[in-house]
């Protein structure tokens, strides 16, 4: 009786679980191809715990050392060796002072120098804020400002900044600004520079509305420096509370440098130049549409005009999409759209281009200026495309590197941070994406607060509060042994030498835009620049044929492991076969009560894009002598740990 019971529980529990597979089957397009924790690939992690009592400001790229820079100290440690963290403490010009009673600077802004080893920090301690300069390689860093800084330090010294805030630092010659937002609903929320000139957001009649700022860009137009312009993105609580409306409109709103403010009686020291409009992302077709703006990353190119800015959002129903907008197309919306609320004639009277000296603009341009300045048209996608992508994913942060070899540079790889701690690693094809793997850095879950990604070596660096974890993002080898599993991987970072899947170069064999494996099976030699290249094109077991033989009525898994989850994988056995879903670990096939019938051999096959390779194979037979025997206790505890891992995934 205890066995049939037994067998019963067994067989619902494997019914469940295939059932959970196939559920996820139907969306497989937008899951990660393949999955990696710390046992697949390489990372090395650093605890920040008993160094930083807060999630790091920033972290600081230099050469093999990798600096976290906390509210007071700095973290630095050597790629090489991270187990040997180094701790230093700021030493402000302020706290030397004997009358410098509150000395708890905290620091919030941190900007790498083009020098080596240097950086711009700000910090305040509630009541002012200070900002300096700081060789971060010294054992005890002192923050003081050079000359060149003095007019930000002189400017800032009243303000409060906000923690998290972007900012941009913009040096020229023996003089430097810093911009940065001020989110929130109380006064001057916006866009705020500090240096020569102060320039702050112009106040109108003390309505105070929400915003929240999640990025800064500098475009800086070398053949016309007057025309360069900060632009900030940011989303805004909508004023509409009515039941079918968003919560968060998208923004993208711009300023001009050389804008210093209106004369005496009108603007003074507030924007003249600045403009906003309404950011589109979305699907007409499908009438999706995403208006919470989550944060954005920008990709600059020779061109102004080509400079391209990834912007990632959500929508209430939990889905995530990133929609791709060029400068141009938001310099178009600027030039030549009309201003909300006015007709096109009254519009033309507002300049569009940045004025040489802006306390000198017309007293009835400026009353314009201050009655409105969103537009009425709004900037969509470039190529008014749609989304490069929609997906059910929890999406925090977007990266993105467009830095490979230039034989894929129309193929940026995006990373983005998932709610849980994973990051997914995308390829970006045109207007569509390719989901080619994700990474789970920590051991738990929890919120990841920043990704650094240093190009040349392609180590990504993501911190939780406690944590930093440094992952070779380049480490190619983990696809497979053979080239079409490397092509298949389509992975911009990666290609095949003739013998294995490496960092991608010019000898190097892919194809990122299709993942067209029979570039390896069409010929058994291809011969490229100084390089002779040699496939395989059988099929073969990575499990060799072994002999199990099994005992009348008994129960037995085999197993078969899962590489990519982009993949079908069948269990063939005679006449027969058994499809397991992709999202699990193992491909398992139950065996529920052996005889005759079940006796032979047993392929596990996996096919993927026309690509076909035996995983494992099993010759089974059965013991000569009857016995009924209940399936083993090892057996039954494999099954489960995989039924819950599912489960938490």
């Amino acid at each position: 009786m205890s066995d049939k019971l037994d067998g019963k529980m067994v067989l619902t529990v494997y019914l469940l679980f295939s059932c959970l597979s196939s559920l996820t089957e139907a969306n497989s397009r937008h899951l990660p191809r393949m999955i990696f924790t710390d046992k697949e690939t390489a990372m090395k992690r650093l605890s920040l715990s008993g160094y930083l009592h807060h999630a790091p400001v920033q972290i600081v790229l230099e050469g093999d050392t990798v600096t976290a820079v906390g509210q007071k100290s700095l973290i630095s440690f050597n790629i090489q060796n991270p187990k040997t963290p180094v701790e230093r403490s700021v030493l402000w010009e302020e706290c030397s002072k004997p009358s410098e009673s509150d000395c708890n600077y905290k620091i919030s802004v941190v900007h790498k120098r083009e020098e080596a080893n240097q950086m711009f920090v700000c910090g305040t301690n509630g009541r002012e804020t200070v900002c300096c300069d700081m060789n971060f390689s010294e054992q005890s860093p002192e923050c003081i400002p050079s000359e060149k800084l003095r007019n930000i330090k002189e400017s800032i010294k009243d303000f409060i900044i906000m923690e998290g805030e972007p900012s941009a630092l913009v040096e020229s010659t023996g003089s430097a600004d810093l911009y940065i937002t001020y989110s929130g609903s109380k006064e001057y929320v916006g866009i705020h520079k500090f240096g020569k000139n102060r320039v702050r957001p112009a106040t109108r009649d003390k309505v105070y509305i929400e915003q929240h700022y999640v990025g800064l860009v500098l475009s800086r137009r070398r053949d016309i420096p007057l025309q360069d312009r900060v632009y900030a993105f940011y989303k805004e609580k909508n004023r509409d509370t009515g039941l079918h409306s968003e919560m968060w409109l998208p923004f993208v709103t711009q300023i001009c440098m050389a804008d210093t403010g209106g004369p005496k009686n009108l603007l003074q020291f507030s924007w003249t130049s600045q403009m906003n409009a309404r950011l589109f992302c979305g699907d007409p077709a499908s009438r999706q549409h995403f208006s919470e703006l989550v944060d954005v990353a920008t990709v600059h190119a020779d061109q102004w005009q080509d400079t391209r800015v990834y912007a990632l959002f959500t929508n209430e129903w939990g889905m995530s999409a990133v929609c791709v907008y060029t400068i141009r197309d938001i310099d178009n919306i600027f030039t030549t759209s009309p201003f909300k609320g006015y007709s096109t004639v009254d519009s033309g009277k507002r300049p569009r281009t940045c004025a040489s000296d802006s306390t000198k603009i017309p007293l009835e341009t400026l009353r314009m200026i201050e009655m409105t300045s969103e537009m009425e048209k709004w900037v969509r996608p470039v190529d008014d495309s749609g989304p490069l992508f929609i997906n059910h994913h929890h999406y925090t942060h977007i990266h993105v590197d467009s830095s490979q070899h230039k034989r894929n540079d129309h193929h940026p790889v995006l990373f983005l941070s998932l709610y849980n701690g994973g990051i997914h690693k995308m390829m970006q094809n045109k207007n569509s994406t390719f989901v080619i793997a994700e990474y789970q850095p920590f051991n738990h879950k929890t919120i990841i607060f920043s990704i650094t990604l240093h190009p040349s070596s392609k180590k990504l660096y993501v911190n939780s509060g406690s944590e930093l974890v440094q992952l070779d993002v380049a480490n190619c080898a983990q696809y497979g042994d053979s080239c079409e599993e490397c092509i298949l991987a389509r992975d911009p970072y990666c290609g095949w030498n003739g013998t294995h899947c490496t960092p991608e170069t010019n000898d190097t064999l892919q194809d990122v835009t299709q993942g067209n494996h029979t570039v390896c099976m069409s010929v058994s030699k291809v011969q490229l620049p100084g390089k002779v290249f040699r496939y395989s094109t059988d099929a073969h077991a990575d499990k060799a044929k072994g002999s199990i033989t099994l005992p009348s009525q008994s129960k037995y898994f085999l197993q078969c492991p899962v590489s990519s989850h982009h993949a079908q994988y069948t269990w063939h056995h005679l006449d027969s076969s058994t499809s397991c879903g992709s999202r699990e670990q193992q491909c398992l096939l139950l065996i529920n009560s052996m005889g005759p019938e079940q006796v032979g051999t047993y392929e596990c096959v996996l096919e993927e894009m026309g690509y076909r390779r035996v995983l494992a194979q099993y010759q089974i037979q059965l013991e000569s002598r009857a016995a009924g025997h209940s399936s083993s206790p090892l057996v039954w505890v494999c099954l489960m740990a995989v039924l819950i891992k599912s489960l938490s995934h």
